[in-house]
């Protein structure tokens, strides 16, 4: 992916985590520490898997988020689990804000495993619905020890449309 695309969207990941009422860095100072699960839906409009300038962010679009948190040390083996379905913004981003949790430190506790999957529910465009990456555990740590904030951003998952278009994308399909 190009780097400057990749820079755009990461500063919308954060852009969008932090907007709207309190931020999510507040509550964590406030507490316990917060954790934020988040990623993108497009629409690849050529099909190859590749976010081009044809593609575009999908609002509307409904994703399940799978979370496992293990907290491993020799005095305790604990785990929290979490499941949610999370509808996406008008710039593609879906967030599942964890709650704090009491003696839960993310950013501080490099025995804190985690394993975060998103997979597609459905579409918001009818123009574009066919599932191309429909499922994700890749991800991106951003830890903040100071405000005890752990941002997970999964990798981007997206539709396809039911026809490439052959104008825009040209014969040869990629994959």
């Amino acid at each position: 992916m190009n780097p400057v695309l990749l820079f755009l969207i990461s500063f919308m990941f954060f852009q969008s985590a932090f907007l709207g009422g309190e931020s999510a860095r507040t509550k964590a100072v406030k507490g316990n520490s917060q954790i934020i699960v988040m990623g993108l839906v497009y629409c690849d409009i050529c099909s190859n898997n590749t976010f081009s300038t044809h593609s575009y962010f999908i609002p509307g679009a409904e994703v399940k988020i799978d979370c496992i948190f293990k907290a491993v040390s020799p005095r305790i083996a604990e785990h929290i689990s979490f499941s949610a379905n999370r509808t996406t913004n008008r710039y593609g981003v879906y967030k599942l804000e964890i709650p704090s949790v009491e003696g839960i430190k993310c950013a501080e506790d490099s025995a804190i495993v985690s394993s975060c999957q998103a997979s597609l529910m459905w579409s918001g465009s009818p123009a574009c619905n066919v599932p191309g990456y429909k499922s994700t555990s890749d991800e991106i740590a951003v830890k903040s020890k100071e405000a005890n904030l752990c941002i997970y951003s999964l990798n981007a998952l997206n539709f396809r449309p039911s026809r490439r278009d052959i104008a825009l994308c040209g014969k040869k399909k990629i994959n």
